[in-house]
């Protein structure tokens, strides 16, 4: 039972931090993702990325997807689809072509340095989703913004990563090309069967769980129906949190949402997204980093830049204010989950060298930390 001492290690350092963090006026993802960092390999070594830290932070980070999806206004996510487009658009585009040269520059191959700007392409909106929902910006323009341009981007890069994957196995001479097309077919197929889950499914799972015996049936077939997506999505080459996201979309056009929105937060708020913030912060080691804190400093300051000002662009080509056009860029830059995973797997395929591994995990827990205080500093500027 030792995983239970860890997670009320984990709960007990995450609610003061959290608090101590709101206290002095930044948001609480910043003091969740610090117990991480302190806790973990970086400084006192005490809580290690294990397979129970996995399973729980992925179950957190699918809630907390699902909770965004719930709460999400469906009317607005259509009204801003074009703008989703054209800031996901910008924002995968730009960091792709500025942070190649970084590589160059720092002695990484050719072929290392595209996968170098394909992992800072990528863009986590969990951590701004938490953020957002902070500041009660989530249901807003800019919100919502975010949110479809976080579904644009997911699948951009996952074509990237399948582009990359596929070279490095034509290069090797091994069978390791994925059929792209087959994935673009199974993917068209989820998207188009998410009009059925919202039309058909979610209404017949809310009035079954309305049916049960059970004080929190409909609870019970909402994340039934969260895990299940969230599961295909996966499946298919989908992150599972686009999976949950629809889901939570799916139930909020329910007769159940409030009930449902209701009884998961707690679950979700109380256990396992603090693991998922936690496990963040897990994946980064100070161990050899002064060799490499130049490159980490650059990489950092560029990849935060990119995507603030390619994803703010694209928002302001769109017709935002300025400050909205910031906002939506703030909300963009964290590269969290999504890149710490398309990092990992680059590594395991041999797309980016032992050397630089542990220097381009550092730069992207450090833009996942950066990301909450510009979103802060943003929404002051919209509220002023």
């Amino acid at each position: 039972m030792e995983f239970l001492g860890t997670l009320v290690i984990i709960l007990i350092a995450t609610s003061l931090f959290g608090h101590l963090a709101s206290r002095v006026g930044i948001p609480a993802v910043i003091g969740q993702l610090f117990v991480g960092i302190i806790l973990g390999p970086a400084l006192l070594n005490w809580v290690h990325a294990n397979d129970f830290i996995h399973i729980f932070s992925e179950i957190g980070v699918i809630i907390l997807m699902f909770i965004a999806g719930l709460e999400s206004d469906l009317t607005l996510l259509k009204k801003y689809l074009r703008p989703s487009i054209i800031v996901a658009l910008l924002g995968v585009l730009i960091p792709m072509v500025l942070i190649y040269p970084v590589g160059i520059v720092f002695g990484l191959t050719q072929f290392e340095s595209l996968f170098l700007s394909v992992i800072f392409a990528a863009t986590s909106v969990s951590i701004s989703v938490a953020v957002m929902k902070e500041l009660n910006l989530l249901d807003s323009k800019s919100g919502s913004t975010v949110l479809g341009a976080a579904v644009v981007d997911d699948v951009l890069a996952v074509v990237l990563l399948s582009i990359m994957v596929s070279l490095i196995g034509t290069k090797a001479g091994t069978d390791t090309q994925i059929p792209l097309a087959l994935t673009f077919l199974e993917q068209l197929i989820y998207f188009a069967a998410i009009y059925f889950v919202m039309r058909f499914i979610a209404p017949l799972l809310a009035r079954l769980g309305t049916k049960l015996l059970n004080p929190v049936g409909p609870t019970i077939m909402a994340m039934i129906l969260c895990f299940g997506m969230a599961y295909i999505a996966n499946l298919i080459g989908l992150s599972a949190v686009i999976g949950a996201f629809f889901a939570g979309i799916a139930i909020a056009q329910t007769h159940v949402a409030h009930e449902v929105d209701q009884s998961i937060e707690p679950i979700g708020y109380a256990i396992f997204i603090p693991v998922f913030f936690v496990s963040i912060g897990l994946s980064m080691s100070l161990a050899g980093v002064e060799h490499d804190l130049l490159l980490i400093i650059v990489l950092t300051i560029v990849a935060t830049l990119t995507k603030l000002l390619g994803a703010g662009s694209g928002a302001k080509w769109a017709g935002f204010s300025s400050n909205e056009a910031y906002l939506v860029g703030a909300g963009m830059v964290s590269r969290g989950e999504m890149a710490l995973i398309i990092a990992q797997i680059g590594y395991q395929s041999k797309l980016i060298s032992d050397d630089y591994y542990s220097a381009i995990i550092t730069a992207i827990i450090l833009t996942t930390l950066l990301a909450p205080l510009l979103l802060k500093h943003a929404a002051r500027h919209i509220n002023d």
